[in-house]
């Protein structure tokens, strides 16, 4: 066996790596260690009762069955592979099928006087697990199913529990872990999302940086420039400003930020008038159409990207129009425009030379939401976008 730079054996160290990544890994080792001195106490126990039952060499063949299962167990949950539900089912089915087994291996009088030959205490380890892979439902679950093993066995139900409490503190026990388990779980992934929070936002810092030192710089140099020349510089200045705008707005918008004040929707409808009323011509339900509110964000920037280049490319006096369909779940919004059309093969092109406006800004963006993007157009007979997405993303609300 190898060791490493500290000389522990090289098994301990991988068992420790694959803990570490399980938020409930600590509890499972913890479940071992019961299960270990737990055995320790059965195998105490069935040396004490062994000569007092009716079959004892099939109870030490049933009891060296159950600790090969038992080893095999412990192995799946401290290395990581029996960490499933099915895995935990089988320990728990083998576990109450064996507390059956005790009215094969005595008589109804000893059964009366002692517990089932493999002990209570031993069979807990089966509730544990449940409830560390399942939580508190699936441990008390478990706990309920090895105490009704138990009742079947004795042949009665115990309400006075001064005298039997054995019930009440394995569903305790297991419910315990269940919450420990659970709650390990739900920390685990707010520690996730912070850290991938922190990443975002730090990744995000560094862009802007580079942004602010390269690009806006280079845009407010040409506005002020194109400004100072005139002429058909000027039309260039005001663009190189806008742009600068925009980017200074998308970088300083912060959407990983939490914010309890922001809207969770939107009305699409109303959206789309207020920011692209002055550019084309909207047709809309009377009534709100109301999606979430980052849906309703993309789809307006989709729509403001296509109308650029209708402004740009689609020739001198032409008209956009703008149709929003509510089809119940999904959206559908219809940009459509009167100019001179997109010439076959020149999308392509563009995209070929690094001209990625088009496939990132228009149909990435909706395709990120869940829809879809169709382009249709010819030479001197316009463009029609139609761009179609969920209402709702899907996600659970917290």
């Amino acid at each position: 066996m190898q060791a490493d730079s500290r000389g522990r054996p090289q098994l301990v160290q991988s068992w420790r790596e694959i803990e570490d990544r399980d938020p409930v890994g600590p509890l499972w080792r913890a479940a071992q260690i019961f299960r270990l001195l737990s055995f320790v106490y059965a195998l105490g126990f069935q040396i004490a009762i062994n000569g007092d039952l009716t079959r004892p060499g099939l109870t030490w063949t049933l009891f060296g069955i159950l600790t090969a299962a038992n080893i095999w167990w412990a192995a799946g949950y401290l290395v990581g592979f029996g960490r499933r539900p099915w895995f935990v089912a089988v320990e728990v089915a083998v576990s109450a099928g064996m507390m059956l087994s005790t009215s094969f291996v005595t008589d109804n009088d000893w059964i009366s006087h002692n517990q089932t030959w493999p002990t209570t205490l031993w069979m807990t380890n089966a509730a544990l697990s449940a409830a560390v892979i399942g939580g508190t439902l699936w441990g008390a679950a478990a706990a309920l199913a090895i105490a009704g093993a138990n009742y079947y066995v004795k042949g009665e139900i115990y309400l006075n529990f001064g005298r039997n409490a054995t019930t009440i503190l394995l569903v305790s026990a297991a419910a315990a872990v269940g919450m420990a388990a659970s709650r390990a779980r739900t920390v685990h992934g707010e520690l996730v999302s912070a850290i991938a929070l922190a990443a975002r936002s730090a990744e995000r810092d560094r862009l802007s940086r580079e942004v602010h030192d390269g690009v806006l710089q280079v845009l407010a140099l040409m506005a002020k420039r194109g400004r100072e020349i005139g002429g058909d510089a000027a039309e260039l200045a005001e663009l190189a400003a806008e742009q600068e705008r925009r980017l200074r707005a998308l970088i300083a918008d912060e959407p990983d930020s939490p914010n309890a004040l922001a809207p969770s929707s939107r009305d699409l409808a109303a959206a789309l008038r207020s920011s692209v009323a002055h550019r084309a011509q909207v047709s809309a339900p009377a009534d709100p159409v109301t999606v979430d509110a980052h849906i309703a964000d993309e789809l307006l920037a989709a729509v403001d990207n296509i109308l650029d280049n209708v402004a740009h490319h689609a020739g001198p006096g032409a008209e956009a129009f703008i149709l929003l369909e509510d089809l119940g779940d999904e959206v559908i919004v219809s940009v459509r425009d009167d100019g001179v059309g997109i010439p076959d093969g020149r999308l392509a092109a563009a995209e070929a030379e690094g001209r990625l406006g088009i496939s990132q800004s228009v149909i990435g963006r909706v395709e990120a939401l869940g829809g879809t993007a169709r382009l249709e157009s010819a030479p001197d007979a316009g463009t029609e976008w139609e761009l179609s997405a969920p209402k709702h993303d899907g996600k659970a609300t917290p």
